[in-house]
């Protein structure tokens, strides 16, 4: 099985990034702005990924030329319910500069995420503009809306992921298929972090936290704290026993009382978005926490890399098809 290379925009503290490692690629870069991102990506990757700290739009994607794949998770405000929704309109829409990088880079296939925003009918004609320039470039498209809580995640997060590829791989790529079995609950998940100070409402807790986390929000630079996301998302994490209004410094000791929600580590918030636990994060715990926040959910990423390996290394020739049976309506083939 030859080796495949990737190169991802974008990258933040990792997650992706990860995901795609687990899943048998190795990356010829990395790039990221974000400084303490960066500083996160060495930590724990520097002498293995070539770290690339600037603006994507400085990228020459010609010193990439002939990747196997090409990923990121372009920015969300241009298309987040919670932003202005700009879309094409947003200095901080990248999409244009990822579809320059495809041009320049030719790769054998594409992935790129984004928030379900991106998936609402104001959208319609900016997806089909996207797809267009794909289809122009040789490639077969599909969008879906995949559920991180459908392969191990203990958090709802859904994304907008679309996935591009070129003849005769097109045709062999389907959809990862969900995990057989439930997600972990949150209470499962953490209890041990949650136990580890010697709290004695830590059984009462896990016992209490039985299900699924909401959507883990980050926010940026200039806006968001670390907190868990908006008001109805903090109101569903009470309901499992989190305080959602901040992050806390270090888990609830033997004094903290036993009927009090408690708040969460960033390395417990890591643990919910399917990092491993020796995944270091760089800088002040806002800027760790916001990493943390923003993060694709490894799980997904190497659920989704897998697929596309398989597409990539498969030998044997299978038609094209338009019924992948995954979403269909977000399905297109090129023109």
């Amino acid at each position: 099985m030859d080796e495949l290379t990737c190169l991802e925009i974008c990258a933040g503290a990792g997650g992706q990034s990860l995901g795609l490692e687990q899943a048998g690629f190795v990356h010829e870069a990395v790039v990221e702005i974000d400084t303490d991102a960066c500083e996160t990506l060495r930590l724990n990757r520097g002498s293995e990924w070539k770290v690339v700290e600037d603006d994507v739009r400085n990228l020459d994607g010609r010193s990439y030329a002939g990747i196997d794949l090409f990923s990121g998770g372009v920015p969300c405000p241009p298309f987040s319910i919670a932003g202005k929704r700009l879309g094409q309109d947003d200095d901080r829409d990248l999409f244009p500069q990822a579809l320059r990088l495809v041009r320049e880079t030719g790769p054998r296939a594409v992935l790129l995420e984004n928030v379900p925003g991106l998936a609402t009918s104001r959208f319609d004609s900016y997806r089909a503009q996207v797809l267009e320039q794909l289809h122009a470039l040789g490639y077969q498209t599909w969008w879906d809306l995949v559920q991180a809580s459908e392969h191990g995640v203990p958090q709802l997060r859904p994304r907008f992921v679309l996935v591009a590829m070129k003849k005769p791989w097109a045709g062999q790529f389907r959809w990862p298929e969900p995990s057989p079995y439930p997600p972990p609950t949150v209470g499962d998940t953490l209890y041990d972090l949650i136990s580890e100070a010697g709290w004695p409402g830590s059984d009462e807790w896990r016992d209490k936290a039985q299900g699924i986390g909401s959507t883990i929000v980050g926010g940026s630079k200039k806006h968001g704290g670390p907190d868990l996301g908006p008001t109805r998302a903090r109101e569903a994490w009470k309901k499992l026993g989190v305080d959602g209004l901040g992050v806390a410094n270090e888990p609830p000791g033997p004094d903290f009382p036993i009927d009090r929600p408690v708040k969460l580590t960033t390395r417990m918030v890591a643990r919910i978005q399917g990092f491993p636990d020796n995944w270091a994060f760089s800088g002040r715990k806002t800027a760790a926490y916001r990493q943390v926040g923003n993060a694709f959910p490894p799980p997904v990423a190497r659920a989704l890399g897998e697929a596309i390996r398989d597409a990539l290394n498969a030998t044997a020739s299978i038609p094209t098809a338009t019924d992948l049976g995954h979403h269909a309506s977000f399905a297109a083939e090129p023109n």
